[in-house]
């Protein structure tokens, strides 16, 4: 049965994020809210936790995994960020968004398509996200909150959906992660990021998710 912590939505509890962070960097998995659909994940730097991430989502290894950044300049330690990338960037973080992006050599492999070499970083508009982020001072893995059927893993331009209800989620998740990182929302919101591809000169718009408009009135 997973650990449960309350955690207040707008102003978290410092006591309980560190106890969340210290499960964190022993390699536990959570399940825990964000800007957009709820998610799983845990401490970047824990390789053995990663591969426990991508075995509950049914994931391939080529399939590169989404993490959480706390800042734009907390990104550019993770990732190549042009002129361009930059230019777009600034006028979305933090949101819904997420940015691929060139890897530096600081995301481990596992994290990664082994031939592509690039990932997807967000920046959430999300007050106990960011409270774990700068707490853990790592990146967090961040995948939908959702077990898919026996099909092939998703690409970033597909949609992924949760169930609305907290309670159903909660259940579902209980006995596969470790942490529950409960915010006392009945129920969730099932907007996915918008996600857009700044691994070349001129970005481009990989999927439409909540709040793709402002996006699309960067781009074109």
């Amino acid at each position: 049965m997973a650990q449960h912590y309350q955690v207040h939505p707008e102003t978290p509890q410092q006591r309980e994020v560190d106890r969340v962070c210290n499960d964190l960097r022993r390699g536990k998995i959570a399940l825990y809210p964000t800007d957009t659909v709820p998610a799983i994940g845990c401490d970047m730097t824990s390789p053995q936790a990663v591969k426990r991430v991508r075995q509950i989502k049914r994931l391939s290894n080529d399939k590169p995994l989404t993490f959480l950044c706390s800042s734009l300049s907390n990104i550019s330690d993770y990732a190549v960020v042009s002129d361009e990338a930059y230019r777009v960037m600034r006028q979305l973080i933090p949101g819904p968004y997420t940015f691929v992006l060139p890897a530096t050599k600081l995301v481990p492999r596992v994290v990664m398509n082994p031939k592509r070499k690039n990932v997807g970083i967000r920046v959430p508009d999300n007050a106990i996200c960011q409270s774990l982020l700068q707490t853990l001072r790592n990146p967090i893995v961040s995948t939908s909150a959702h077990i898919p059927e026996e099909t092939p893993a998703p690409k970033w331009d597909e949609m992924e959906k949760v169930d609305l209800s907290s309670a159903r989620l909660w259940d579902q998740f209980d006995g596969i992660v470790d942490l529950v990182i409960d915010d006392k929302q009945v129920e969730f919101s099932t907007d996915v990021s918008t996600v857009v591809d700044l691994t070349t000169y001129d970005p481009i718009l990989l999927r439409k998710g909540t709040h793709w408009e402002m996006v699309a009135d960067l781009l074109f």
